[in-house]
């Protein structure tokens, strides 16, 4: 397989450690994709993204044709790959802002207090 920076490569994830995954491009070229390169959005467990045994596709950032290692990355390959995407405020704010928020808080506090408290009956409240 010829392996050159900025083309997209299939490659199977042989390890994951805390910094980043490994991947092997071929029999005698390896990869790493680092923590870093796996989202553009925060990344709490790169689990999330790649597991030990998967096929996948990868960018190739640096090759070094000496070592035959390349530095790899999964960011903007395939974006509906990746299993947790930063939402951003523009994707579900709406253009008024918290007034829906304020508007319904009163609302949902009188459902919820429904059936909760039971008005005492005054018969029961008497004796005979």
């Amino acid at each position: 397989m010829k392996i050159k920076e900025g083309s997209v490569v299939r490659g199977k994830v042989t390890g994951i450690q805390s910094y980043g995954a490994f991947v092997q491009l071929s029999d005698d070229c390896n990869g790493l994709i680092h923590i870093s390169e796996l989202s553009e959005g925060y990344v709490k467990d790169i689990r999330d993204f790649v597991h030990i045994g998967e096929t996948i596709e990868v960018k190739v950032l640096k090759y070094n044709p000496q070592s035959k290692q390349a530095r790899l990355s999964l960011r903007g390959i395939n974006p509906t790959h990746y299993r947790f995407q930063r939402m951003k405020a523009s994707d579900f704010e709406t253009s008024s802002g918290f007034a829906p928020l304020a508007h319904y808080l009163p609302i949902w506090i009188r459902e919820a207090m429904v059936g909760t408290v039971k008005p005492k009956s005054k018969k029961a409240n008497r004796r005979n």
